[in-house]
């Protein structure tokens, strides 16, 4: 399927998105990310993320309004400081849209949430991911040995965190923030 990429959308997830989600943790690269396998888990992961205490959860839309993606701020705390995280199809990666949607959310998180600081981090094996990270101007703050499991196996994370005082890349494309 074609995508409409010469503009994002950051929009709320809706329950009609439920199949696109089933079909996006699919991927390998996927399975471990939300529980997702089925339309009702799908339903049910929209409806925990869409009314959160203390974090904001967003579909990355293309131009046509096709969820291709994932972007969230979440595990807010009292010192404004965000964990960000993202995902896109695999049709669309290397394409910029993970890069501009989480420029977009940090411009947004900081000017219009009010957080200082955002943080997020990735498995040192996700080159992708980290420059995802950088390409939005979070920087690398060091590595945290054997940090996360999967199928029994540890892998190291790589940490990043922006501060609300450095520079902002603009997204190479026009993104919008419908919170």
């Amino acid at each position: 399927m074609g995508y409409a990429l010469g503009e994002l959308g950051l929009r709320r997830w809706r329950t009609g998105d439920a199949l696109r989600l089933v079909v996006a943790h699919d991927d390998p690269e996927m399975v471990n990310q939300g529980g997702i396998v089925d339309r009702a888990s799908a339903v049910d992961w929209i409806g925990r993320v869409a009314d959160l205490d203390n974090g904001h959860v967003y579909a990355v839309a293309d131009a046509d309004d096709h969820p291709i993606g994932c972007v969230g701020v979440t595990n807010i705390d009292r010192h404004r400081v965000g964990w960000t995280w993202y995902w896109t199809l695999a049709d669309v990666r290397g394409q910029g849209v993970a890069r501009d949607s989480l420029r977009a959310l940090a411009d947004w998180a900081h000017h219009d949430a009010g957080l200082y600081r955002l943080e997020l981090g990735h498995r040192l094996n996700n080159p992708a991911s980290c420059a995802v990270a950088a390409g939005a101007g979070f920087l690398s703050e060091g590595v945290e040995r054997q940090r996360l499991t999967y199928d029994g196996t540890r892998y190291d994370v790589e940490r990043h965190a922006r501060l609300i005082t450095d520079p902002l890349p603009a997204p190479q494309r026009p993104v919008s923030v419908r919170a």
